[in-house]
């Protein structure tokens, strides 16, 4: 992935979150987040970001075989906007990278909430100029999504596990990591409740 995504901002100036980094170790704690999740998903890293094309193929055969799902993408005329399912999944692919190789620190929390926003009636369709009647992605769609994000990751991590590495302790950094950027992503859904 040699070309950076439309709409990948993640190296820019963004607004800074308003979730504190403070609460951000609060919910790396409540998700039992360790150091050795860390280097685990390094690791997993490793092994996932050669892989990232065909994860995303697993990612989006699913989605486009689920009707409520592939419902965001769609044009006005009823079918799935082609250019608009292309622009998120470079993002998407950023997103694989991005969890696995950057800091959880300021600059990646404002960029948790970009994601966020892009899902909500507030810049949902903007940043791909996309014109599709869906004003957002609902939200328990979206944090129903964290299985199948998840549970297709194993059998990536397996085939490519060396003989020394520990493909559970990578397994649960991932599903650890995906349910904290997908709590991120909500906050942009019910900001007082924050």
């Amino acid at each position: 992935m040699t070309t950076v995504p439309v709409g990948y901002t993640y190296d820019t100036q963004l607004a800074a979150s308003p979730v504190s980094e403070q609460i951000l170790t609060e919910l790396l704690t409540d998700v039992m987040w360790t150091e050795g999740d860390a280097r685990a998903l390094r690791r997993a890293g490793e092994i996932l970001l050669p892989r990232t094309s065909e994860i995303l193929d697993a990612w989006y055969d699913f989605i486009g075989s689920t009707p409520h799902l592939v419902t965001v993408f769609r044009r006005r005329d009823g079918e799935p906007d082609p250019e608009y399912l292309a622009r998120v999944r470079g993002r998407f692919e950023r997103w694989v990278v991005d969890l696995c190789t950057r800091d959880f620190d300021s600059q990646w929390l404002a960029y948790q909430e970009e994601i966020g926003l892009r899902h909500t009636p507030a810049k949902k369709n903007t940043t791909d100029r996309a014109d599709s009647p869906a004003s957002h992605v609902p939200m328990s769609h979206l944090i129903a999504l964290i299985v199948p994000v998840t549970v297709t990751i194993r059998e990536f991590l397996r085939r490519g596990a060396s003989e020394a590495d520990d493909v559970e302790a990578m397994y649960q950094a991932w599903f650890k990591a995906v349910t904290v950027s997908v709590t991120l992503w909500t906050r942009p859904y019910a900001p007082d409740l924050w």
